[in-house]
């Protein structure tokens, strides 16, 4: 290297340093004027702007923590999620975080909250059920003590002793009343002489009591979530009307069923959509055994969870009469004592329910010992579900309305999003059983039990 090409070298090094000491400062200045970087360890770096706040909020399973009192402005949300679930932060006005993985941080826009106090929650599927809620207090430490804002969701507010009080009230309530039945068998408004069947349905906004006092706006098929089971015979013709009193235009799928495409409910593929006020006529033959259930497609996100779902079924399932399955004999002469839907969802209006009914306002359902019985499981929810059934083990013997070759005993059944699963139950013990879903955040939280539990009572033969 020559003496001249040394010297540029250096002069070089010294403009680099001069431009580093230059975007230091201005570095510098920028964090003074915006405050703590996303991702810092929280300590200001100067002086926040008047009217800019940063607020830390963290997210488990499942609780709503940090800085729940916070001054009014233009809002920015450091959601640090340190559960290993994928949580989210949400409004009640609309506004939600990107979805946040375990371990991860993300920077959330709030805009700009004036003073009051702001619900949110974790808009992930059954997590606001489970007690990921809390109250943002907005217009600083005053008004954060006479809001009573929770730093931790509440749960510091609960002692041991309330806690198990709280269970033990939950558990006794069972089984509580509420307004409303679904899955209420439809019969035909019509029977034609060439044998066809005319069914009606209408799909309107309706009020739902899911558990005790609890009232949602529901989505409904004839005043009822879920809407009315349709049960048809092998080789019906079947007409079903559909009335739209929503103010979304909407179809019906019908999902599990062979038909022609023009029946198949998918505006506007299959036909034009069903406008608020407008009816549509579906149209078609049973042509083979089917265990289904029909849903609203078009706004399906925002329908079908809260209340547009329902089941449907063509003829009988064949049972698995005189098989030999893992040692137990099914008897050649069985006879079915109850044939009981369950329809799952997790969502919406309706959250983590069975039949659209929460905890304790699920349905018991009562047999006498010796009984044999088939449970229906079809899922409308989001998420996969767990089913089981203390004490009896369950014999699946179709999926989704296809008779298994080989059925197979579980004691718990996953069901994941549109599936349907048929199972046989021998009630040959006496007892009261808790039948739930096995995801434990969606049958407990600390104020107690709720959502997707219900329980399977058999009393003595005899009547003793």
């Amino acid at each position: 290297m020559t003496p001249d090409s040394s010297a540029k070298t250096f002069d070089r090094f010294l403009l680099v340093l001069a431009a580093m000491a230059l975007l230091t400062v201005g570095l510098a200045l920028v964090a003074a004027i915006r405050g703590p970087a996303a991702g810092g360890d929280g300590a200001a770096a100067g002086p926040v702007e008047a009217g800019v706040v940063e607020a830390h909020i963290e997210l488990s399973e499942f609780a709503i923590a940090g800085d729940l009192a916070i001054p009014a402005g233009d809002v920015t949300i450091e959601v640090m999620n340190t559960g290993g679930q994928i949580h989210n932060l949400a409004f009640e006005n609309g506004a939600v975080s990107a979805d946040v993985n375990g371990g991860d941080t993300a920077r959330f826009d709030a805009g700009s909250l004036t003073p009051g106090t702001y619900t949110i929650f974790c808009a992930i599927p059954g997590h606001r059920e489970a007690g990921m809620e809390a109250h943002l207090v907005v217009g600083g430490a005053d008004t954060a003590a006479e809001n009573g804002a929770r730093d931790n969701g509440g749960r510091d507010e609960l002692t041991p002793e309330e806690m198990d009080r709280l269970m033990m009230e939950s558990m006794l309530a069972f089984p509580a009343e509420t307004e409303g039945k679904g899955t209420q068998v439809l019969e035909p408004t019509e029977i034609r002489s060439d044998g066809t069947k005319v069914f009606h349905l209408t799909a309107s906004l309706i009020d739902w009591e899911v558990a005790p006092g609890q009232i949602v706006e529901a989505w409904a098929y004839n005043d009822q979530v879920p809407g009315p089971w349709i049960q048809l015979d092998v080789g019906d013709n079947v007409e079903i009307v559909v009335t739209n009193e929503t103010p979304l235009s909407t179809d019906v799928h019908f999902h599990g069923l062979s038909l022609p495409n023009a029946m198949d409910g998918v505006a506007p593929y299959t036909q034009d959509p069903i406008v608020p006020g407008g009816t549509f006529t579906y149209v078609f033959e049973a042509e083979e055994p089917a265990l289904g259930m029909y849903h609203a497609h078009m706004h399906g996100v925002l329908t079908v969870p809260n209340g547009l779902f329902a089941p449907i079924s063509i003829g009988d399932t064949p049972l698995p009469r005189g098989m030999m399955v893992s040692g137990v004999e099914i008897p050649d002469d069985l006879e079915i004592a109850q044939e009981i839907p369950m329809v799952l969802n997790d969502a919406g209006t309706i959250g983590l329910t069975l039949n659209a009914k929460s905890f304790p306002a699920t349905e018991p359902y009562v047999a006498t010992e010796g009984d044999w019985l088939v449970y229906h499981y079809f899922n409308e929810g989001l998420q996969i579900h767990p089913m089981h059934q203390h004490q009896f083990f369950q014999l699946v013997f179709a999926k989704d309305g296809v008779p298994l070759d080989q059925p197979y005993w579980v004691d718990t059944l996953n069901v994941a999003p549109g599936e349907r699963y048929s199972v046989l139950v021998h009630a040959d013990r006496p007892g009261t059983w808790v039948w739930h879903c096995h995801i434990l955040n969606h049958v407990e939280r600390d104020d107690g039990m709720f959502g997707m539990v219900t329980a399977l009572i058999v009393e003595e033969a005899g009547g003793a």
